[in-house]
């Protein structure tokens, strides 16, 4: 991980960097020891439904932030579809 702004996590563009901000996280480090499905049952709470995806992004991100070395295959937020990895690591 080479930096701490929103954007430099895979998969993650400006509106998913909007939902996470709007969850009161603003940098890669606020995501350590998150609870993904906690975070995207709060995003539907606060905008209404959003697609399974925003919650494979969430693990991702997640991932993303806790992990030093992070499997590149591990970095693409399909690759967190439900039954495809374990979201806690």
């Amino acid at each position: 991980m080479t930096g701490s702004s929103l954007l430099d996590i895979p998969g993650v563009g400006k509106n998913m960097a909007e939902h996470l901000e709007s969850l009161g996280i603003f940098r890669i480090e606020d995501l350590r020891g998150q609870d993904p499905q906690e975070m995207y049952d709060r995003d539907c709470a606060m905008h209404g439904y959003q697609d399974r995806c925003v919650l494979y992004i969430y693990r991702c991100a997640v991932y993303f932030a806790q992990t030093p070395n992070p499997d590149p295959e591990k970095c693409k937020w399909w690759n967190w579809k439900d039954g495809c990895v374990e979201p806690k690591e």
